[in-house]
């Protein structure tokens, strides 16, 4: 997984009416492996555009606006059922300001409102989970299959941006497998891993909402997207200019299950502080790039298999390792227990050992 970063733009987390946040870092954790969730009906590969609104009047029911607030402070968001008993699926961000003694407010698509509740919350992949009681049976979004995602395909995000509900935008998967930094709680970051890339519009607002297939079945929650800085003398910038990130539908519903089913999300875990080799330490070296291990935490899975201080770690299971986020990838997408090869050059030789990941303490 590459990193990208547009030439002169800015990453920004979807998330409130209030304000935008600039994008710079990675959100705290880990994602936990995705369990693959079969599509039942695998849209054409051919299919060159979506009929929005057959796809709209599919997935709107599902698709709520979320309101969180503390005090005098709050922003909105999206969200979609994805159980019928009351659970709901959003970003992180969208609700964590609600996360210690504020409110959250739901808004349905056929206009009631009623308040919910946070089931939990995973900072480190900017996801969360809330419920809402007392209510009917609700519509339930179809999950599809990250598997069956490919560029080019047509697609459509459903949300409320700028507090707008039920607004519907339409485009392609422009790009796969990005990995994003965006801003987490506490002025720490969150990862993006394998997130999709489109053009679809995805403005501040949009973030925990839907992404969708043909099928209207939901392939990615919306996320992130960039928009260009310092705007000219008079232009309001901010907006979309064509490129939004989702997270994987999969990841989406491994993490979502675990939250509902704990209240909270294990990540895997290798007990090593690392720092990216500079490129062009790199080169005069003579090598193509890797992780400097500054640290390795005593008894930790890193340690029990012999990896040490000073050490670069060049590829996990046989993919280039050039930055901390893809050891940070790893850890999102690998539960515990899980066992990696690591390769690594150790007094300028090259090594190899396996790395049997833990539970992050």
């Amino acid at each position: 997984m590459d990193t990208q970063r547009a030439s002169g733009g800015q990453w920004i987390t979807w998330g409130g009416i209030a304000a935008a946040l600039v994008v710079g870092g990675v959100v705290g954790g880990a994602l936990v492996a995705a369990n693959r969730s079969s599509a039942q009906n695998p849209e054409p590969a051919s299919a060159s555009v979506c009929s929005a609104t057959d796809v709209a009047n599919k997935s709107l029911p599902s698709v709520v606006t979320i309101t969180a607030t503390k005090g005098d402070t709050g922003g909105t968001g999206s969200g979609e059922v994805i159980r019928s008993n009351g659970y709901i699926l959003t970003n992180n961000h969208v609700v964590s300001i609600a996360a210690d003694g504020g409110q959250v407010e739901v808004l349905f698509n056929d206009g009631h409102t009623t308040p919910a509740t946070i089931t939990g919350r995973d900072p480190k992949a900017d996801l969360a989970v809330i419920k809402v009681d007392g209510q009917p049976s609700l519509p339930v979004i179809p999950f599809g299959s990250s598997k069956d995602v490919v560029v080019g395909q047509p697609v459509v995000a459903l949300g409320a941006p700028l507090g707008l509900s039920n607004t519907v935008t339409s485009g392609i998967v422009s790009a796969l497998d990005r990995t994003i930094e965006v801003p987490g709680d506490n002025g720490q970051t969150a990862l993006l891993v394998s997130a999709l890339q489109t053009d679809a519009a995805i403005n501040p607002g949009n973030s925990g909402g839907a992404l969708v297939n043909c099928n209207a079945q939901l392939i990615g929650v919306p996320s992130a997207g960039a928009t260009v800085p310092n705007p000219g003398p008079g232009t309001s910038g901010g907006g979309s200019i064509g490129l939004g990130f989702a997270i994987p539908v999969d990841l989406a519903k491994s993490i979502s299950d675990e939250i509902i089913a704990t209240g909270t999300v294990t990540h895997a875990y290798f007990g090593l502080s690392v720092v990216t080799v500079p490129p062009a330490v790199a080169s005069s070296s003579g090598h193509q790039g890797g992780v400097y291990v500054a640290t390795v935490v005593p008894g930790s899975p890193a340690a029990q298999a012999g990896l040490k201080e000073g050490d670069v770690i060049t590829a996990i299971d046989g993919k280039p390792a050039t930055t901390t986020d893809d050891l940070a990838a790893v850890t999102l997408t690998r539960n515990p227990g899980d066992t990696v090869t690591v390769e690594y050059i150790r007094d300028g030789r090259p090594e190899q050992t396996k790395v049997t990941l833990g539970a992050q303490p």
